[in-house]
């Protein structure tokens, strides 16, 4: 018996410690709100931590033991999702849906497993990229582009997931007008929205390899490597001479690199030949 008073004092004793602590923390940050969830239990453990050392009112120990495991479990259950309320989760999926809660019914749906209805609540709360998600592991890439395509309005990076998610539901010409304008802040993706349209549009594809051309050469003035690739996109561009001019100071720049390095002789010989097939 005498165990079980020390075992029972000891874990209030712990718990009215760690307490003191977060309301401690709560103070210094300025966290109201929280210091006074804290004191819904701390109150009471620090008053368990007085009856059970002097193992008076043991009526009342259980009472503040099953009030603190209680508060403690639904503690748990909102700080594990903190946007649900406690009782929503009570509630079916479907139920929610009718009264409006579309996030929770779609935190629901998705746990079923049944990511179509979960994707179209997430986007009635408007948690457009939840929604996107759902609806891309739903096989559903239409939605989940036009999703990213809205959010794309207040954030250009998602145009690249918008292209990305139009490529996988076959719509490339979508995809590829995308990606271009995506490439007008990111140059970088300038030749990926290239190849894009070598599959749907010749003449667009080749006035974006100009464009691509003309963002290596400039690069190369930094970094000469770069004049291969300007001399290649000029090519697919249809610029056979400025593809000749781009390889002509692609050689000069491995020839300098040559002479410490022999390796890049190769890539010299490797130039000279692409010359030669252009030149035919």
């Amino acid at each position: 018996m005498e165990i079980l008073k020390i075992l029972i004092a000891g874990i209030f004793v712990i718990c009215s410690i760690v307490l003191v602590f977060v309301s401690t923390i709560s103070i210094y940050a300025k966290n109201l709100k929280l210091f006074a969830y804290t004191l819904l239990f701390l109150i009471p453990s620090a008053y368990a931590v007085y009856l059970s050392i002097f193992w008076i009112n043991t009526e009342q120990i259980l009472l503040i033991t099953i009030y603190l495991v209680f508060a403690i479990a639904l503690a748990i259950i909102k700080i594990s999702e903190p946007d649900i309320g406690i009782l929503d989760r009570f509630l079916s999926a479907s139920l929610l849906e009718k009264r409006g809660k579309y996030y929770a019914a779609a935190r629901k749906y998705e746990r079923k497993g049944k990511l179509e209805k979960a994707a179209e609540c997430y986007e009635e709360a408007g948690y457009l990229e939840s929604a996107a998600y759902a609806y891309e592991e739903a096989g559903n890439f239409e939605k989940a582009a036009k999703c990213y395509e809205k959010l794309s309005k207040n954030e250009t990076a998602y145009l690249s997931d918008a292209s990305k998610m139009w490529k996988k539901a076959g719509n490339l010409r979508r995809a590829a007008e995308l990606l271009e304008k995506y490439a007008e802040a990111e140059e970088w993706y300038l030749e990926d929205a290239a190849r894009l349209w070598e599959k749907v549009d010749t003449e667009k594809a080749k006035k974006l390899w100009t464009k691509v051309a003309k963002y290596y050469e400039k690069e190369a003035e930094e970094e000469g490597v770069f004049y291969e690739d300007a001399a290649e996109a000029y090519r697919k561009a249809g610029s056979n001479d400025k593809a000749m001019e781009m390889y002509k100071k692609f050689i000069d720049y491995c020839k300098k690199q040559a002479k410490n390095d022999k390796s890049w002789e190769k890539y010299v010989k490797e130039a000279e030949e692409k010359t030669k097939a252009l030149s035919r």
